[in-house]
């Protein structure tokens, strides 16, 4: 069975606003996906998600949870909540079931490794990977 986190730290959340300022003890603060143009790209991404949801009738974190679970039966969608609203939120993607065509549209707007920017600082993500 494998896990995957699936709101990207908040990102894919749908509620993310592009001023949003990150005090100085937020670990986004220094993760490449939250930094200038890449931060401008990722929202773009979101935005895109966005319209999928909407023509679903859910939200974005709602899609991104579905679509993270539909990737098989040994796949399990890590979702984090600060707040019970989102909470409740993101545990509605369980009822959320997505067609081959809301599957192909969600991959249209946000197609395989278009995130802009690391997930981590390169320093981090070179001690991420053992293998070398």
């Amino acid at each position: 069975m494998t896990a995957y986190g699936v709101l990207s730290r908040g990102l894919l959340s749908g509620h993310w606003q592009p001023g949003r300022e990150l005090t100085g003890n937020d670990f986004r603060g220094m993760v490449p996906r939250f930094e200038g143009e890449n931060l401008r790209a990722n929202l773009a991404l979101v935005e895109a998600l966005g319209t999928v949801a909407e023509s679903i009738g859910a939200t974005v974190a709602q899609v991104a949870i579905a679509w993270v679970a539909s990737r098989g039966s040994d796949i399990v969608p890590l979702i984090g909540a600060r707040r019970r609203d989102r909470l409740t939120e993101s545990l509605a993607a369980a009822d959320l079931v997505l067609s081959e065509d809301h599957l192909g549209a969600i991959e249209a707007a946000v197609p395989a490794g278009a995130a802009a920017g690391g997930r981590y600082p390169a320093q981090q993500m070179a001690a991420l990977d053992n293998e070398r």
